[in-house]
């Protein structure tokens, strides 16, 4: 078709326009984003493993990942979380057998020092030093096993009152062991100080 002296096409092929991405809904209470497709959160999930150089670093490391963890189990242990104790250390009974001993002053507890006195005086020249050190051992033992016996009626009395139901068997030999360990290095740590008797 002709107008004015210039071609006006008049079946002119038109590019259709592609139509508008539809809004994104946010639905009320979601993220506010799309979620993400399956591979692609795999492949952020994914992280590179690398190996040890050779056999000497990952003995290093499982050393170093055992040393933590025992650490780790040592300060929960000493804290009184029954999670990280011995099988012998769980349960009500052997807690209050514990707060039970740790309330007093026992005799058990300065033992190992007055053993160590008696073996530096059997190194001074006087006989009567020499017949201290054969003749107070034994008293000291006497009076340990004599208080040991006292705690172990003691513990276990208390235990058949506030605890009828749990089983109570060794807690006696127990709370004995414990009153003859130093203070100081007992395992648990003491969660009572001494005269507190009220608290057990």
């Amino acid at each position: 078709m002709f107008a004015a002296g210039r071609l006006i096409p008049v079946f002119k092929r038109r590019t259709p326009e592609a139509p508008p991405d539809p809004p994104q809904v946010v639905k009320p209470g979601g993220k506010g984003r799309p979620t993400p497709k399956r591979s692609e959160a795999e492949k952020r999930r994914r992280q590179p493993i690398t190996a040890p150089a050779s056999r000497k670093e990952a003995y290093r490391k499982v050393r170093e990942r055992q040393a933590v963890e025992r650490a780790k189990a040592r300060e929960g242990m000493a804290k009184g979380d029954e999670k990280h104790m011995l099988k012998r250390d769980r349960g009500p009974v052997r807690r209050l057998a514990r707060n039970y001993v740790d309330a007093r002053r026992t005799f058990g507890s300065y033992l190992m020092y007055l053993m160590f006195a008696l073996v530096l005086l059997s190194m001074l020249p006087i006989p009567a030093a020499k017949l201290l050190v054969l003749f107070v051992p034994p008293l000291l033992l006497l009076v340990v096993f004599a208080e040991g016996l006292m705690l172990s009626r003691g513990i276990k009395r208390l235990a058949a009152e506030r605890y009828p139901g749990e089983d109570s068997k060794g807690v006696g030999m127990y709370a004995a062991m414990r009153a003859m360990q130093i203070r100081r290095l007992r395992i648990p740590n003491p969660q009572v100080r001494i005269g507190e008797k009220d608290k057990v």
